[in-house]
């Protein structure tokens, strides 16, 4: 398996990971996918700068999150900004008895130099029908 390769699949990983911290409620399994340095902002808006900003953020709302159905994550594109720097759009959907709400979350993702992944600059965004 190439370099690319190898890196596209431990991305898809670590969006697969964000979807189940997020189904789990598990803020501690969420935050470990954070660069030190991340910035943040969520679906409505909120800026969060640093890990300790999003750590306290996440601490307060994740727990008390509630929706009736699940949410799914997919990694649907991933360009390579530099070998250690990549741009990942994701489609993020909430499946609700009433019906499915999108998201379309961007994430710039660095690479380590252990190897690993790290969510380190971050937009949410909802997709609205018209």
């Amino acid at each position: 398996m190439d370099t690319e390769t190898a890196d596209i699949k431990a991305i898809e990983q670590v969006v697969a990971t964000v979807e189940r911290a997020q189904r789990a409620k598990d803020v501690e399994g969420f935050l470990a996918l954070f660069h030190p340095d991340a910035l943040w902002t969520t679906g409505h808006g909120k800026v969060l700068i640093g890990f300790d900003a999003i750590a306290e953020f996440t601490r307060t709302v994740l727990p008390a999150a509630s929706w009736d159905g699940e949410i799914t994550y997919e990694a649907v594109h991933t360009q390579f900004l530099r070998p250690d720097v990549a741009a990942v759009k994701v489609r993020q959907v909430y499946h609700l008895p009433e019906g499915e709400t999108e998201g379309a979350p961007l994430y710039v993702m660095t690479k380590q130099d252990d190897g690993r992944w790290l969510l380190h600059a971050c937009q949410n965004t909802e997709v609205r029908v018209e």
